[in-house]
């Protein structure tokens, strides 16, 4: 690997941390918090590519299991990889993986403008989906809440998830605009 994509890699998981330093907002009713850090998690997949925003998210992990406070809220520590909002957490990886993967295909085809704004956001999307699934199927195991609950709850996430998305997707247009397939990783 060479040192343009270690560097990648690693920006990537610093911008998921900086992200992660906005406060999160609680949903009185939800014990898990609307925050921006997985706006980081879409970009990286987005702009990295699979492999790169794999490891990207990977690092991020790893920085978390070892303590470091580097998660929205200021939370670190294994004991997040068992809480109600592990499955996010987790799901992240799965995440960032197909969102890359689909990123890696759309720009592939050599698509530009809107056509590849709205691959992006597809791509985004299928992350997202991802995520919510696994953090629904694991809040519903680890906070004792009915599965259709933890969904009607995580109903909440989706609009600003979807935003995300496009956000990510538009930031991903202007990188492979400009670069090309440089970033990838």
């Amino acid at each position: 690997m060479s040192t343009r994509s270690l560097v990648l890699i690693a920006l990537f998981t610093a911008i998921i941390v900086v992200l992660g330093l906005i406060p999160p907002i609680m949903v009185g009713f939800f014990p898990v918090a609307i925050q921006v850090q997985s706006l980081g998690v879409i970009l990286a997949g987005v702009v990295l590519g699979a492999r790169g925003g794999t490891l990207s998210v990977l690092l991020l992990l790893a920085l978390v299991a070892i303590g470091l406070p580097v998660l929205s809220g200021g939370r670190g520590g294994l004991a997040v990889f068992v809480g109600p909002t592990a499955g996010y957490l987790v799901g992240f990886l799965p995440q960032a993986f197909a969102t890359g993967w689909v990123a890696n295909s759309v720009v592939a085809r050599g698509l530009k403008g809107w056509k590849l704004i709205g691959g992006l956001f597809l791509a985004g999307v299928v992350g997202v989906v991802i995520n919510h699934v696994l953090g629904v199927t694991w809040l519903s195991i680890a906070a004792g809440l009915n599965f259709t609950d933890a969904v009607i709850g995580n109903l909440i996430f989706v609009p600003g998830d979807l935003a995300k998305a496009a956000l990510a997707a538009y930031a991903g247009q202007l990188v492979v605009t400009n670069l090309g397939t440089r970033s990838r990783v």
